[in-house]
């Protein structure tokens, strides 16, 4: 046999000779593979609920799917600009994410971040919230699983939570303090007024009638007598509850830079758990500034919604704890890469928690509380009755701890019957006393 011979019948051999992955006709013969099962499943509506059962005015967002009975629900809850929310979810978001698969979260999440030029902001963040935890609330029950297990699963088997004592006074504050520790709380923010002042988180709210009055006759907010109190607030409560308690404060960035600086090292000596928004996100340079000063461990986020303004925070180690509100940024897709990255930098999760998150809202932070390693804290809160009956499958909240169902997805639903019947308020269509604080010369505060 010749050279010329031993080729060609080495050509004719070869395919018999190959593994069948790399057989060509091999791969011919093989009968096309069926597309995977949720490739067929698409998105068939989006609704926008607008519902206050606890008289905060929330966004919750349910998405319908071509499976029978499976949906999600996600919470989108922007209370001062409830209607602008909704508009941008039922105008825009719906129409472009109709017959799509809701199975593709993340191209989901990416694709609604780019839908329009200009975006970042609370009402594009909501609404794309709404969607993204629907959506992982979708996935969890197709699978048969809570959203925490598909996460990684339980780091825990519950979460711990802190709540909120205030008062007029100091006496009022410690008060409500022992009620808490006698519920199970081993963490607790305490917030005191200040006389004469328009005080941040001493408990006093009022109605439409007061909301228009205050519209027209503005509150009043001067820095210096509450970096004064606070102080001694701290000084009282310890002496009177021990060390054993741990205390948050919140500032809510109502006083300047330079003050914050100050009354993080006036409170060094008081051990805190956390001082929260020493600091509005316009002034972040400033964290440098205190992180040198003061060994108070910082907690900042509430009102961050681009990525700018905290990957600095984090990478520098400048705060301690990361306090996004998951609707803000965009919903658990956003924010599990945020506490991904925490996690590299020791910075622990303290999610943004108060009436103002929808109980579904509530139920996607613990979801994510539970399954991260790099957990913090949780701001909980009690559930009115009211609340319960209208989002069935609330966090449990027990002992200081809040527990989560082991249903499928989220573990929460919505009663669209019961929730109607609880609309929000228009007149006025959100709470005046923001925008009109000021102080005795007139100078408008930030909130």
């Amino acid at each position: 046999m010749n050279r010329r011979e031993m080729l060609a019948r080495s050509a004719i051999a070869a395919p018999a000779a190959l593994p069948w992955f790399l057989c060509s006709s091999s791969r011919a013969a093989q009968p096309p593979v069926p597309p995977a099962k949720g490739d067929a499943i698409k998105i068939t509506d989006v609704k926008t609920f607008l519902t206050a059962p606890a008289t905060i005015r929330l966004v919750v967002v349910k998405v319908l799917t071509s499976e029978p009975g499976l949906y999600g629900l996600g919470c989108a809850t922007f209370t001062q600009r409830a209607r602008a929310v909704e508009t941008a979810v039922d105008k825009y978001l719906k129409p472009f994410v109709i017959g799509k698969n809701p199975l593709n979260i993340e191209d989901m999440w990416q694709s609604n971040f780019v839908s329009s030029y200009w975006r970042n902001g609370p009402v594009l963040g909501n609404a794309i919230s709404g969607v993204d935890m629907a959506l992982w609330d979708i996935l969890g029950k197709r699978a048969s699983m809570p959203v925490y297990q598909l996460l990684g699963g339980k780091c825990r088997k519950a979460v711990e939570t802190y709540r909120h004592a205030s008062g007029q006074t100091f006496q009022d504050v410690e008060k409500a303090a022992r009620l808490l520790i006698d519920q199970g709380q081993r963490v607790v923010r305490i917030q005191v007024n200040v006389p004469g002042l328009a005080t941040y988180g001493a408990g006093v709210k009022g109605g439409a009638k007061e909301d228009k009055e205050a519209n027209a006759k503005p509150q009043v907010w001067e820095p210096r007598a509450y970096a004064r109190i606070v102080p001694k607030l701290f000084e009282y409560i310890r002496k009177q509850l021990g060390d054993e308690i741990e205390l948050l404060h919140d500032v809510h960035e109502l006083i300047p830079p330079i003050m914050a600086i100050q009354l993080a090292k006036d409170l060094e000596q008081f051990k805190l758990f956390f001082l929260e928004d020493p600091l509005s996100p316009e002034d972040i340079g400033y964290f440098e500034k205190i992180r040198t000063q003061s060994s108070t461990p910082i907690a900042m986020g509430e009102l961050f919604n681009n990525p700018n303004e905290w990957v600095g925070l984090i990478s520098k180690q400048l705060i301690d704890f990361i306090r996004i509100h998951l609707s803000q940024v965009g919903g658990l897709t956003m924010a599990r890469k945020v506490a991904a990255m925490c996690e590299f930098f020791a910075v622990r999760t303290a999610w943004h928690g108060p009436g103002d998150v929808s109980p579904v809202g509530h139920a996607a932070n613990v979801h994510l509380d539970l399954a991260v390693p790099n957990f913090g804290i949780q701001e909980g809160r009690v559930f009115t009755q009211a609340e319960k009956d209208v989002f069935p499958g609330c966090p449990e909240l027990k002992d200081g701890y809040f527990w989560a169902n082991d249903k499928p997805g989220l573990g929460i639903d919505l009663d669209e019957n019961l929730a109607a019947k609880f609309p929000i308020s228009d007149d006025p269509p959100f709470d005046y006393r923001w925008g009109n604080l000021r102080k005795k010369d007139g100078t408008i505060v930030k909130p």
